[in-house]
């Protein structure tokens, strides 16, 4: 038997996943997406999605860009679309029981975590924010609750130790592939065995704001190191540089690595002395080496092309404005 699958998307996460669907044995019947996003401030790149969208327009496939999926009338367009199951991956809204009601099959989701872990929708700067080893992608059947239906399916990786929030996500879009396929012939060939989530086992992972990628000198190197990964690519880790007889200036931080422990050095302080190498910082409880940083409204440059354009490093000091 051949399932009509209504595809449900806006993020980059849900591209591979749904480019190999398109691709498989069973019939699409509509893409929904978030409404074009447009006007001053918006990069004029295509988005991934665009180009499945653009392939189901070609295919004479529907394409839904409901403002609110939930509304009457983009339940009722649904409906007229008959599927037999919605897959869903980084669309944005949360489905109520109406719409979920659409299809015969109901609706799974594609989450970047391992469930009942990271629920929530930063799942994969948590895990690394969290330091988790591993992590992976949860195919789960969605209930009107946030990521708490049972599990369909799931698939594991390590979590590199220099693994940025965007490189992982690439990762993790590219094992859900597989595992998107695979759960979706389980159900249709009714093979799937579905599996309960562990409530004592649930983390939350909320949704992030610019402001909380402001580093926290305070806390260990370890942790330091693990928010500039975490909140690369997006929302971007930063700080301000504060001394040498100027306005504090903002600063991005590209990259860094754990320092040697230091006696005597205070959060945020920029050491200075012989036989220190490149820009550290102390934290909490040790030191990071900045590798790389973009200071505002100039290019991204490594440690050293930025110590050559500050000269004296005594008295500097890295923190919040």
């Amino acid at each position: 038997m051949t399932l009509k699958l209504l595809l449900m998307g806006t993020g980059e996460f849900a591209v591979p996943a749904f480019a190999a669907l398109a691709d498989g044995p069973h019939q699409v019947v509509g893409l929904v997406t978030q409404p074009d996003r447009g006007g001053p401030g918006h990069h004029d790149h295509r988005h991934p999605l665009e180009l499945i969208k653009s392939a189901c327009l070609e295919q004479g496939i529907p394409v839904l860009q409901p403002p609110k999926v939930n509304a009457a009338d983009a339940i009722a367009a649904i409906a007229d679309l008959a599927p037999d199951l919605a897959v869903v991956a980084a669309y944005g809204q949360i489905l109520r029981p109406e719409l979920i009601g659409v299809p015969r099959l109901g609706a799974i989701n594609l989450h970047a975590s391992l469930l009942p872990r990271h629920r929530g929708a930063t799942p994969i700067h948590h895990a690394i924010l969290a330091g988790d080893t591993q992590t992976g992608v949860s195919v789960f059947q969605i209930e009107p609750a946030v990521d708490t239906g049972p599990l369909l399916g799931v698939v594991r990786t390590e979590i590199g130790p220099r693994e940025t929030t965007g490189g992982l996500h690439d990762r993790l879009s590219e094992l859900a592939v597989g595992l998107a396929s695979q759960v979706v012939d389980g159900l249709d060939a009714g093979t799937v065995n579905p599996l309960v989530q562990d409530e004592d086992r649930a983390t939350p992972a909320p949704r992030l704001k610019k402001a909380d990628a402001a580093i926290d000198w305070s806390a260990d190197a370890v942790a330091v190191d693990r928010h500039v990964r975490a909140m690369q690519p997006w929302p971007n880790p930063f700080t301000f540089l504060h001394g040498g007889g100027s306005e504090p200036r903002r600063l991005i931080v590209q990259s860094v690595e754990t320092g040697p422990d230091l006696e005597g050095v205070e959060s945020g302080e920029v050491v200075a002395g012989s036989g220190v190498e490149g820009l550290l910082v102390g934290c909490g409880d040790g030191t990071v080496r900045v590798l790389e940083l973009q200071p505002e409204g100039r290019r991204v440059m490594d440690a050293d092309e930025f110590l050559r354009g500050i000269g004296r490093l005594e008295g500097l000091r890295l923190g919040p404005v």
